[in-house]
């Protein structure tokens, strides 16, 4: 079996998926929770000086995978945490020989307070969240933290905050590695049964975190990889092997998971995990390393964007199904699949758009020259 321990910020983690900070690690509990259920490393709930005043109700699933949220840091008091919950989050870390990171927030006097506190009860490293900041205020904050303690801190960035990579780049001197991202929002669901949010904000309003952003994080990761050689985790809609991998080749090191572990519980982690073992071993790899930033070496310098005509949809007539899907999404006219026949392009009426070979649920649909298809 592939080997998926993974070496970051000094330390080993048993394989690349962790928790992200939310609700899911949001007491030492959850905590202990996460790596019993195979999490590779700890985090704990992000704190503050002081506690958050969160409104009630403020998570609702949309879609199957997906939630809003208006979840701010911890609910509870700081001293909560240090007199309880890190004392049980840092014995399951112990107990099963995990790294943990402690998550705080949100300016330079908070992280200034909380940091060295952190770092004395034995927290191997700090993430510290600094969305809906400007440029110059992130450098103050994470130098400020930087002079607090000695060990390694994660900026986690948001795209609320501007081009990650050149905040990467402003961020660098100052920290040992990225998190990106942070949930995306306001976003607003209307019950249109009884004309009212599910949430209970001032508006209804709430961030969204899920599938949903996966494209959004990843994006992120590769942003921020091209701009640093710093590790990088990866959060954002983490709920399969396979988007573990995506991350990956982006060029994360470690990958973070919320809403999945929230809506399927704490063994999400180790399922996850896995799923990339297995992944690993069918596509023929031995360890993590090997598919870490493939893509980013890739494409880090961008690819000649073809603006031409020169490809057409082509069919793999052993795997059509004849299930008509491609036909029902070809706005060109150009896919033809009658019932129970196997579908045929009409080369001429093909725009190459790409939308029906990734609709297609057996692989039997890609894109060709045009020069070498038929009718």
């Amino acid at each position: 079996m592939a080997t998926l321990s993974v070496h970051a910020f000094g330390k080993t983690f048993q394989n690349p998926v962790i928790p992200a900070a939310g609700p899911n690690v949001g007491s030492g509990r959850l905590v202990a929770q996460a790596a019993e259920g195979g999490a590779g490393g700890l985090l704990t709930k992000t704190i503050s000086r002081v506690a958050a005043q969160i409104p009630h109700p403020n998570m609702a699933r949309f879609g199957r995978e997906n939630i809003l949220n208006a979840e701010l840091w911890s609910e509870l008091p700081p001293e909560a945490w240090f007199e309880r919950e890190y004392d049980l989050a840092l014995n399951a870390a112990r107990q099963h020989n995990l790294p943990i990171v402690a998550s705080a927030g949100y300016t330079g006097e908070d992280l200034t307070e909380l940091g060295p506190r952190l770092e004395r009860i034995g927290m191997d490293m700090i993430e510290f969240s600094v969305h809906y900041l400007d440029p110059q205020r992130l450098a103050d904050t994470a130098r400020a933290l930087r002079a607090a303690v000695s060990v390694p801190i994660i900026a986690k960035l948001s795209l609320h905050s501007g081009d990650l990579g050149e905040i990467a780049a402003v961020l660098e001197p100052y920290v040992d590695g990225f998190t990106c991202i942070n949930s995306l929002g306001p976003g607003l669901i209307i019950d249109v049964e009884r004309v009212q949010s599910p949430l209970g904000s001032k508006f209804g309003y709430g961030w969204m975190s899920g599938p949903v952003i996966k494209p959004l994080a990843v994006r992120s990761v590769f942003e921020v990889a091209r701009a640093t050689d710093k590790p990088v985790i990866g959060v954002g809609g983490v709920s399969s092997g396979a988007d573990v991998i995506e991350f990956l080749m982006a060029g994360a090191a470690l990958v973070g998971v919320c809403t999945a572990a929230i809506l399927k519980g704490p063994g999400v982690y180790g399922k996850i995990a896995a799923e990339v073992a297995q992944w690993l071993d069918a596509h023929g790899y031995s360890s993590i390393d090997q598919v870490k930033g493939l893509y980013l070496e890739k494409y880090s310098a961008g690819r000649p964007v073809d603006t031409g005509l020169d490809q057409a949809a082509r069919v793999d007539a052993s795997r059509c199904k004849a299930c008509g899907q491609c036909e029902r999404v070809c706005q060109y006219g150009a896919m033809h699949a009658p019932l129970k026949q196997i579908a045929h392009v009409e080369v001429e009426r093909c725009a190459a758009c790409g939308l029906c070979a990734s609709v297609c649920a057996f692989g039997a649909i890609e894109l060709g020259l045009r020069s070498m298809l038929g009718e």
